[in-house]
Order: C-alpha cells, then sequence, then structure tokens
C-alpha cells in the first residue's frame, strides 16, 4: 500500500468516526481505540492488511497496518494537544516505518481528524522520561524546529536525542528561568524538568489547579497530619511533570490562604474546608488530565467521568476523624 492510498483511507475513516462520536459520544480512550480499529478493519477489508484487536497495551504506535502504524489519541476538551509516547520509543513495533495519528475530541464540536506523526509532534516535556506532546495541525513540528528528520531522531542513541532537547530548551527559557537539567552522560536516567518555577511565584489561578491535580493523584495527603512523608509524591509530581518547585508542601495544603482565605470562623477539618473550596476545580483536573497520570499514580486507567467517584473510594479508606464522602460534592 502507497501512502497517498492509506491517507484517503485515514481521511474517511476520521469522517466516518466524526460523524459516530457526534451522535454516540465514547466513554473512554479505550472505547474510542476501538472505534478506530473497527472503522479501519472496514476499510481495508479488500487489503492484505489485518487488523490486531489484540494488541500489546504499552506498543507504540497503537495500530499495527503493516510498514505503517496508528497512534491514537482522544479528549473530552476541546483542544487538538495531547501528551503522546516517550522519546526513548522503548516499545516501537520494529516493522512500523510511518506513523500517523488519528486524534479524536469529544469538547466543543466533536470532531476527529488525522496527520502525519512527524508534523504532529510540536515539544518534549518531562514527566519520570521526556515525553512528545502531539497537536493536530501544529503550526511548527518539533523536529523542525531542531533540525533532524524524525525518522532520523528516533533511531538515535538517547544522550543524541538529550543533545537536541536540550538546545530546544535553550531557546525556550523565558527571564528569570534556568536550564537545570543539563548533564551529558548517557548512563544517566533523569526524571527532572528541563526548567523549574517556584511554587510561591504562580498566579493563584495556577496555584489552584495545581493543588486540585494533587488532591485528586494523591489522596495519601488526607493521611492523619502525623503521618510522615504523605507529601512526598505530590512535590515530585509538580517537579517532574510542571517543572514547579515547591520549598515547604505548606505552601501547597498548609498555609492559611489555602483553607480559610475568608477567615472563616465556622470551624471543621481544615482539608475537608480546603477541598471543599476547590471541588470544582477536582471536577475540571478529573475530566481533562492526561490518562497516563492515573495509570502512573493509581495504578489503574479510570474513564475521566468515573475519576471523583474512585477517588472518594480511595479518600474515604484513607483519611481519619472524617468520611469524604458525606461531605463532599453532595451535589
Amino acid at each position: 500500500m502507497e501512502k497517498q492510498e492509506l491517507e484517503i483511507i485515514l481521511t474517511q475513516v476520521c469522517k466516518n468516526l466524526t460523524h459516530k462520536i457526534q451522535s454516540s459520544t465514547p466513554k473512554s480512550a479505550s472505547d474510542f481505540e476501538d472505534l478506530v480499529r473497527k472503522e479501519l478493519d472496514k476499510s481495508l477489508i479488500n487489503s492484505t492488511i489485518d487488523v490486531d484487536f489484540s494488541p500489546h497495551p504499552q506498543a507504540f504506535p497503537d495500530i499495527e497496518l503493516g510498514e505503517y502504524g496508528v497512534e491514537v489519541k482522544y479528549t473530552t476538551s476541546d483542544s487538538w494537544r495531547s501528551v503522546a509516547n516517550s522519546v526513548l520509543e522503548t516499545n516501537r513495533i520494529n516493522s512500523v516505518k510511518h506513523v500517523y495519528l488519528v486524534f479524536g475530541k469529544t469538547g466543543g464540536e466533536p470532531e476527529v481528524k488525522w496527520g502525519r506523526y512527524e508534523d504532529s509532534v510540536m515539544h518534549v516535556r518531562t514527566s519520570h522520561v521526556p515525553r512528545f506532546e502531539v497537536e493536530i495541525g501544529a503550526q511548527e513540528p518539533l523536529f523542525k524546529k531542531m533540525g533532524i528528520p524524525y525518522d532520523q531522531f528516533r533511531q538515535s542513541e538517547m544522550h543524541e536525542k538529550m543533545q537536541y532537547i536540550r538546545e530546544y530548551a535553550r531557546g525556550r527559557l523565558k527571564r528569570g528561568e534556568r536550564l537545570w537539567w543539563l548533564e551529558d552522560r548517557p548512563d544517566q536516567d533523569h526524571s527532572l524538568p528541563i526548567q523549574a518555577r517556584l511554587y510561591t511565584k504562580l498566579s493563584m489561578e495556577e496555584k489552584t489547579r495545581l493543588r486540585a491535580e494533587c488532591y485528586l493523584l494523591f489522596p495519601q495527603i488526607l493521611k492523619s497530619g502525623r503521618t510522615r512523608d504523605k507529601y512526598d509524591d505530590a512535590v515530585l509530581y509538580l517537579l517532574t511533570y510542571h517543572g514547579v518547585l515547591c520549598h515547604q508542601a505548606r505552601d501547597l495544603f498548609s498555609a492559611g490562604s489555602v483553607a480559610n482565605p475568608n477567615n472563616d470562623k465556622s470551624g471543621g477539618l481544615y482539608v475537608e474546608r480546603a477541598l471543599r473550596l476547590i471541588e470544582p476545580n477536582l471536577i475540571e483536573a478529573a475530566l481533562t488530565m492526561d490518562d497516563v497520570l492515573f495509570v502512573e499514580y493509581w495504578g489503574q486507567n479510570v474513564d475521566p467521568e468515573n475519576r471523583i467517584t474512585e477517588w472518594l473510594k480511595k479518600a474515604d479508606e484513607i483519611a481519619t476523624d472524617w468520611v469524604p464522602s458525606q461531605s463532599l460534592f453532595l451535589n
């Protein structure tokens, strides 16, 4: 099959999928991926290419079509941007030479589009390992910025890849930021961000958003105040995923402005008041945060609409002196 032929198929597949998600919203990213597989399978009925409906869960790309591959992304937000695979591409399917991106979004006007993978990668960020970010219709692909073709980049050794990533990062530094992820040793294992900001210098809106993400991902924060290390994962998450340096956990969860910004004298548990204040932010985080984060920190992927329910179950098991499900999200 020639590239042009596959791209014609992808155009029709995305058109069909757009109609489907406009009439019935997929319940999860995995459901959307199944829809993509079925639609491709129907479109390739006269081809010698078979669609695998039982792939390895960590394989990249998601769908193998001979020498072609399709990476599937899905979001409930009104955005064509998403965190993608690791720069390492450890689980890449070796037979795949050309990768395409099929992206479905249900926020705003539901729609499905496709793009060439190398044209869609527009940024690299770090979590526990450097990860690409993709965007349908990216104005300037990452590999064009770095001056290296994707195919050459993906086949390079990690220390060679990092030379390009560091140079790219230096060009993005803002005034007051410092590039401190600088080690050049190929055997060095990093999980630190390329640039860092101080939590205390963030806007109140961003502080609230990040605090909601931490409460959601790390319900162990609700443990007794005497529990050691209960904030460690949250602080490291801010550092490795957002590049935010928090000197003291108190800045995040215990400062007076967190749970009692209006000097409320009504009493009650401090953490309960703090959580009640940011219930809308917790819901927003549950609906929009990447699936990969819940797999990494909860050990399971949970559909966005079920994440608050699952969090309450975890919180009820952890909290002392109160039952979160009896006082939070009652509406």
